[in-house]
């Protein structure tokens, strides 16, 4: 049976609610074998091992964003054709994407592995830690076929409105990654590597079962005819992806700036960093999914000329995000100690200690200014979703400026717990932006025939 819905009908709130609300379940499990990975790897195998994983963690997310940014940025032609009923523009849109995403895959790979030894360098792991962060990293890389296939699946299904089948592949694939984890760590005692390898399988499992969903789906299945060479529309789906990349790239390097001045502050200040960094993914969420869900609800109401929706749509979003960031930094602030905790093991109890501290300030500081997260996705996705996908690269730029600018500042002072806010400030600056230029660009379209 079809998932697929048309979201240029109906209460936008609604709507929207019910599109995010699998996806964000989808991003619960998902980040719940990231949390649950983190935890066996700290327990299981050690702090040390918890300090590697954090050495390396914005080099890692840099990789897996990049397919985020590219494939995102080809669903939106997608949700556009579907928007405007267009049946074969869709399936053409889909089969020059998965084109593209085979060409992005081969040539990140490459780079990836062969550059991974400069990257160490840069962000000045620490001697001891090296050896496990590049097995780990490299192991994370040889995955990013799996990591691209994914992605692309996903994203497809997304933008014509599909968010319960990634919430049903993203279960499976949770409570497979968490199986593996405990075999690999604490059954087979591959350490590190094994938790690396049973992400990569997963990722694998992932991208099977969604395109599994696309195959039997008529309106999604192309055929050869839609994958062969469509230079005019691989520039315009270039045009889309590459700038979103193109961000994520900016943001990754603007977090290694930061990291490469954590890695400087001592194994336990590491740990606890790392820990926060990895609860991260549960504080965004729901922001993500708002962002897939705004995309997706924009994207295929811009295709239908329905600007009147659009805002009305944007204004519905706002409200449900910043609800549902101040609930969750609540929680956090409420929890958060003991979850964080859970990362932490080693045999000198003050320095677990001393880790505890620092992940809980940060991951404090982090929940009250949430809203300001929740903020950028949603009026980023909203830009993005008109096809302005060149903004979020200017975001992202403001974001690795502001960073990198606190980065050299605690670098200079060497006040260790000064490099929590650098995040929240990168957040303000690209929020505050990101909703001048939406505004921007909602007036100039009611001024020109839409």
């Amino acid at each position: 049976m079809e998932q697929i819905q048309n979201m240029t009908e109906g209460k936008p709130m609604k709507l929207l609610f019910f599109f995010t609300l699998p996806l964000m379940v989808g991003s619960i499990f998902q980040q719940l074998y990231t949390v649950v990975d983190t935890a066996i790897v700290g327990q299981g195998v050690g702090m040390d091992a918890l300090a590697a994983l954090g050495t390396v963690d914005w080099l890692t997310w840099m990789l897996l964003s990049i397919a985020q940014g590219f494939t995102q940025g080809f669903s939106i032609r997608v949700s556009q054709k579907y928007g405007e009923g267009d049946t074969e523009g869709l399936k053409k849109a889909i089969g020059s994407s998965a084109r593209l995403s085979v060409f992005i895959t081969i040539l990140f790979s490459v780079l990836s592995q062969a550059g991974l030894p400069l990257f160490l360098q840069f962000l000045r792991v620490p001697a001891e830690l090296r050896d496990m962060a590049a097995l780990y990293t490299r192991i994370l890389f040889a995955g990013f076929p799996a990591v691209v296939f994914y992605n692309f699946c996903s994203s497809v299904l997304r933008a014509v409105g599909d968010s319960k089948t990634p919430l049903k592949v993203m279960i499976v694939a949770a409570v497979t990654n968490i199986i593996l984890d405990l075999l690999t760590v604490f059954v087979f005692g591959w350490g590190i590597a094994g938790a690396a390898a049973a992400t990569v399988f997963s990722q694998c499992l992932s991208g099977l079962l969604c395109a599994l969903k696309i195959w039997r789906t008529p309106k999604l299945c192309f055929g050869r005819e839609h994958w062969k060479a469509n230079l005019p529309l691989e520039r315009h789906l270039i045009k889309m992806g590459l700038p979103m990349a193109a961000k994520n790239i900016i943001i990754a390097l603007g977090g290694m700036m930061v990291q490469k001045i954590v890695n400087g502050f001592g194994m336990s200040f590491i740990a606890g960093f790392t820990a926060t960094n990895k609860l991260y993914g549960l504080l965004e969420i729901a922001a993500i999914s708002y962002g897939y869900a705004v995309t997706t609800y924009v994207g295929q109401n811009y295709g239908a000329a329905q600007l009147k929706r659009i805002k009305g749509g944007v204004r519905s979003a706002v409200v449900l995000s910043v609800a549902t960031s101040l609930l969750i930094g609540a929680v956090m602030l409420v929890f958060g100690r003991p979850v964080t905790m859970l990362f932490i093991s080693s045999k000198e109890p003050g320095l677990a200690a001393a880790a505890g501290e620092t992940a809980y300030l940060y991951l404090c500081i982090m929940s009250v200014f949430l809203p300001l997260l929740y903020l950028l996705y949603v009026y980023q996705a909203a830009l993005q979703g008109m096809g302005n996908t060149v903004i979020s690269m200017v975001s992202g730029m403001i974001e690795f400026v502001l960073r990198v600018g606190v980065a050299a500042v605690i670098g200079i002072t060497g006040y260790e717990k000064g490099i929590f806010s650098a995040e929240v400030i990168a957040w303000f600056g690209a929020a505050v932006f990101l909703m001048a230029e939406y505004y921007l660009s909602i007036r100039r379209k009611e001024k020109t025939v839409y």
